[in-house]
């Protein structure tokens, strides 16, 4: 198969594992980075095209890696190959439900997937009372827009956390405040989800002096054994956004599991190598299932001998 892999740069462990992957397992797979694609919509012909002029033939299937800064153009460029019925690993519709993070949330709550209490407001007047909504502090302020743990404060006191909202309402900011789960002591789970399995999972925990257990942040990373409810958790998470591949976070809490968010784009550095495992192959063979590919019994064969080895 041609597959292409659209993400912004390909330097990055993941781009490159993938690509790896998919040529391990025989495939044509093509770097494009998403800011240099543009389209052209037309019923009749709809087109990619790349670098100033060259037209993109024909492609089997696409792997978006969009950055939360390029979502809105990587999703409109994955929903053009989405269009010309090229098959993709995780749909533009639903990236862009797992980027909106307020959106997200109440589609877990109406499916009744348990989270930290958390609130939304638009007016400074309503600082004290949403504060207390979700139970006083400290509790958690979070950028919508934030991922791999920028954009979110632990505010400790109450005079904090009004300072920190109304200052990021005056920006026009839009954020969540969300309570503090102080018996998850700096730690939290990643589940890594294909296909509607959880194939990996690891524990992060945060730095020293540090709340946010993001790899990205300094957390370190370690094999775990998941409770069955936090594996539902997960696949279901994954379900509600209509995605073939994510990163759901999830808390231990004295009230039992709880949602954190959901990553459309996960990293595989981190948890490859806490786990050892070959995600990227993983994510590869969700693709070949999806359209139904038969690997070719040589390369089989191969693959065998060289796993012997």
């Amino acid at each position: 198969m041609r597959i292409v892999l659209l993400a912004s740069n390909p330097d990055l462990y993941s781009n490159r594992r993938l690509i790896e992957a998919g040529e391990e397992r025989g495939h044509e797979m093509q770097f494009l980075n998403i800011r240099q694609c543009y389209i052209r919509l037309d019923a009749k012909n709809p087109e990619v095209h790349y670098r100033g002029g060259d037209v993109l033939g024909a492609v089997d299937a696409v792997i978006p890696r969009i950055r939360p800064s390029v979502t809105f153009y990587g999703c409109a460029v994955t929903r053009q190959f989405e269009s010309m019925g090229v098959e993709v690993l995780n749909s533009a519709q639903a990236i862009t439900a797992s980027r909106d993070k307020l959106y997200a949330s109440q589609e877990f709550v109406r499916s009744g997937l348990n989270s930290p209490i958390t609130g939304f407001a638009d007016s400074p007047h309503d600082t004290v009372d949403l504060i207390q909504m979700v139970g006083g502090a400290p509790l958690i302020v979070k950028l919508l827009e934030g991922a791999q743990g920028k954009g979110v404060v632990l505010a400790e006191t109450q005079k904090a956390a009004e300072s920190v909202i109304n200052a990021l309402q005056s920006l026009d900011a839009n954020l969540l405040v969300q309570e503090f789960i102080k018996e998850a002591s700096g730690s939290d789970l990643r589940c890594f989800v294909v296909g509607g399995k959880v194939v990996a999972a690891i524990e992060r925990r945060a730095a020293q002096g540090e709340y946010r257990a993001n790899l990205h942040q300094g957390g370190s990373a370690s094999m775990v054994q998941l409770e069955p409810e936090e594996k539902q958790m997960a696949v279901k998470a994954c379900k509600v956004l209509g995605l073939d591949v994510a990163g759901v976070d999830i808390l231990r809490s004295h009230r039992g599991p709880l949602l954190l968010e959901v990553n459309s784009s996960p990293g595989l550095e981190g948890i490859e190598a806490a786990t050892g495992k070959d995600l990227a192959g993983k994510m590869i063979q969700k693709l070949e299932r999806k359209l139904g590919w038969v690997r070719p019994l040589a390369q089989d064969a191969a693959a065998q001998t060289s796993a012997s080895r």
